[in-house]
């Protein structure tokens, strides 16, 4: 039973993408918090795993069974609207004004790069999708004359992958600007953007989207700039087997440690893209609705300008966290090609202030949470298609997918 909702003033709060790997975990925290969940998905990620023909590592459940187990064993009701945020836009609407939310948590776009990048097509689908379901969101909330605060899932990056020489703020820039008379005016900007795929493209997007309708309707919005996300499971998941979150593990959508780790477990290379000289950002999946739950706490005023948080714990260098992963597990490494195109190596360091100062007691990498990983590997294994792991989405045709050696012929066979 919820033990947490007299804690916190009960909100009303839509889940946009409730279904997904971040989503759905969220949906389950917010509504042990006591608040009113409503989850809107068209299930377009069950879609992409029929069009893959990859499923989740995990037995993710149909929408309807997970919803009734999570009502049997925690007494709270999570409700279902099956709408498609990019293309239906008037029934989005009238969901609005008829259940009138407090909060509007949106996860609700094609979020592997990828996959962004597997063709025309698919660069065409995640462009429309996801700039066109944002844009719904925010024409909606304007459209309804209420004051709904937004929290958006964003990526980190959106900041490129670069090295600043500094670290990267949240959001926003320090600059100086020399007038033509010599003066000097201090101003902030939005911190400059360097997508690195089809996908973080339309992040960046969102980000312009947000100050537009900021400035012009005081849109309440929260924009969380998040790091790669890893483990599986958080306190609600693990309640019973039927709510137990998905676990990508294929070369589009599984997230780099995550994919480590099952690799190990099946007995398959750990893939080193390169060098494994990039240093990218991360958290794991209990910070992530911890965060959520924190932003929600703190929203800014009608008359704020769009908050950004950066929503990561602590930084890596794939290389390490591959050798790491092969200490732990025995698993052999293997670098392989490249598919992206993107600098060998590059630095990352990152202010993510902002969280800790809400109260976030970071969950950091241990042995521990990564055995727990392991162990969810090992148990599905038996589920898992090893022709489905490498990556092989490429940037561009001038690169190479991701097969290990010897790889190659097993996959054809």
């Amino acid at each position: 039973m919820n033990v947490e909702t007299n804690h916190v003033q009960s909100k009303k709060i839509f889940v946009l993408g409730g279904d997904g790997f971040c989503g759905w975990p969220t949906s389950l925290h917010l509504s042990n918090l006591g608040h009113e969940v409503t989850i809107i998905d068209n299930l377009s990620r069950r879609n992409i795993d029929n069009e893959l023909e990859a499923e989740s590592l995990t037995p993710i459940q149909p929408m309807g069974t997970r919803l009734n187990v999570w009502e049997e064993i925690s007494g709270s009701k999570i409700d279902f609207l099956n709408i498609d945020l990019a293309d239906e836009y008037d029934q989005f609407l009238d969901a609005i004004n008829e259940q009138q939310p407090d909060v509007i948590v949106h996860f609700a776009e094609q979020r592997s790069a990828p996959y962004s990048m597997k063709s025309p097509k698919h660069k065409r689908y995640t462009v429309n999708n996801n700039m066109n379901a944002t844009h719904n969101v925010l024409c909606a909330i304007a459209d309804s004359g209420l004051d709904i605060h937004l929290v958006h899932l964003g990526t980190m990056g959106v900041y490129g992958y670069g090295t600043a020489g500094m670290k990267i703020p949240e959001g926003y820039l320090d600059i100086e600007v020399k007038t033509e008379t010599g003066e000097r005016v201090e101003q902030q900007i939005l911190y400059p953007t360097n997508p690195g795929s089809i996908y973080h493209m339309t992040k960046t997007q969102d980000q312009l989207l947000f100050h537009y309708y900021n400035k012009n309707d005081s849109l309440r919005i929260t924009d969380l700039h998040q790091g790669i996300v890893w483990g599986t499971n958080t306190k609600e998941t693990k309640m019973d087997e039927r709510l137990i979150n998905r676990f990508d593990y294929d070369g589009d959508y599984g997230t780099v440690l995550n994919r480590f780790l099952m690799q190990a477990a099946v007995g398959y290379p750990i893939t080193v893209h390169g060098t494994g000289g990039q240093t990218r950002a991360f958290i794991h999946i209990q910070d992530t609705v911890r965060c959520i739950q924190l932003a929600i706490e703190n929203a800014p005023g009608r008359d704020e300008r769009v908050m950004i948080f950066n929503q990561m714990t602590e930084t890596h260098r794939v290389n390490d966290l591959a050798k790491l992963v092969s200490e732990l597990t025995g698993g052999e490494i293997a670098y392989v090609s490249n598919p992206r195109k993107e600098a060998a190596e590059n630095d990352l360091h990152v202010k993510n202030d902002l969280f800790l100062s809400k109260g976030l007691n970071p969950t950091t990498l241990s042995t521990g949470l990564l055995q727990e990983v392991t162990e969810i590997a090992e148990k599905y294994a038996h589920r898992a298609d090893h022709t489905k792991i490498p990556a092989k989405s490429t940037w561009t045709k001038e690169q190479q997918p991701g097969i290990p050696e010897g790889e190659e012929e097993d996959l054809v066979n």
